[in-house]
């Protein structure tokens, strides 16, 4: 009797782990309130590129560590701009910053393909 409990708590315990797992997993990214965004900008003049970005996430997030935090690249060579971890609100308050010309937010494409060379 013992060992029949034993592993039908084994077998519940499992089972539970499991759902609770995949029931995270499956809300995780939908709970985060911020995505990663482009903000292109125009060039800076006087100050170097990640000077420029960390001062216009500052005073958007309100301090300069939020604006590091929130920075994920800053592009240099063949845009002007970077890449930051914002929320709908943020966005719409950078958006409307000097300097600021356009922010859409980033998206991942993966190829469908097998990997075969077509003939």
């Amino acid at each position: 009797m013992a060992i029949n409990f034993s592993v039908f708590f084994f077998t519940f315990s499992l089972t539970f782990l499991l759902t609770s797992a995949t029931q995270f997993h499956k809300s995780a990214p939908d709970s985060a309130p911020w995505r990663v965004h482009i903000i292109y900008t125009e060039r800076p003049l006087n100050e170097t590129p990640e000077a420029y970005h960390i001062r216009i996430l500052t005073s958007v997030l309100g301090s300069e560590e939020a604006a590091r935090e929130a920075l994920v690249y800053c592009y240099k060579d063949s845009i002007n701009g970077f890449a930051a971890k914002l929320t709908p609100d943020q966005v719409e308050n950078i958006s409307k910053q000097p300097g600021v010309l356009n922010a859409v937010e980033s998206r991942s494409y993966h190829l469908d393909s097998k990997g075969e060379m077509l003939t």
